[in-house]
């Protein structure tokens, strides 16, 4: 196996954001593990959603964790994707309340990507997520689906990757992924995800003149 990275530091270009990506699988369904603090939750099944709501729901699952992929994704594109039959958005509901995102993805034929995951800021560390994780495992494996997978990477919650591994995900493959920091490109405000620092130019060291 060759690598393209030699180990040390490597430059990251200007504007831009670098991450270290896992993947996971799982190729038997898990046990589902307890939840608790579910008694107000429900997931619902939208059909062919439209992509103002359903870039309304990324944004307010993803924006602190950086999501964009499906912000940046041309209009046209994002709907043919929400329109396909085998394509599955779910909406996790706290009461009346929109409070997370489950899409799956069976468009790959004997497997289902877990595509995004991910919990409105409020529920985070309530217990949703082991709801929304117990709902995912139930709707993935049915038919001929012999293979669950996801990738999660170190812009998103630091939570994400001991949680999928709990849930009975396995890793088997890490990517460096480098991509343009959505903040700069306008795709996400400005002040999303504080704690990745936004880099908006170079810092040019050393002074003239006197001191």
């Amino acid at each position: 196996m060759t690598m393209d990275l030699k180990p040390g530091f490597h430059a990251v270009p200007e504007g831009h954001l670098a991450s270290v990506v896992t993947h996971l699988e799982m190729l038997a369904p898990a046990a589902p593990r307890p939840e608790h603090g579910a008694e107000t939750l429900r997931l619902d099944l939208v059909r062919s959603p439209s992509v103002d709501w359903y870039r309304a729901l990324f944004r307010t699952v993803g924006a602190d964790w950086l999501w964009f992929s499906r912000l940046d994704l041309a209009e046209e594109e994002l709907e043919a994707v929400l329109s396909d039959l085998l394509v599955e958005v779910h909406v996790l509901r706290d009461g009346s309340a929109e409070a997370g995102l489950l899409e799956l993805d069976f468009r790959q034929p004997g497997q289902c990507e877990l595509a995004y995951f991910g919990l409105a800021p409020a529920l985070v560390g309530t217990g949703a997520g082991r709801f929304l994780m117990n709902r995912a495992l139930e709707l993935a494996w049915r038919g001929d689906v012999r293979r669950f997978h996801v990738h999660t990477c170190t812009l998103d919650h630091p939570g994400a990757l001991p949680f999928y591994l709990r849930s009975g995900f396995s890793a088997y493959r890490r990517e460096v992924e480098v991509a343009p920091d959505p903040r700069l490109q306008g795709v996400l405000p400005r002040d999303a995800a504080r704690h990745v620092p936004l880099i908006c130019e170079r810092t040019v060291s050393g002074a003239s003149g006197d001191g």
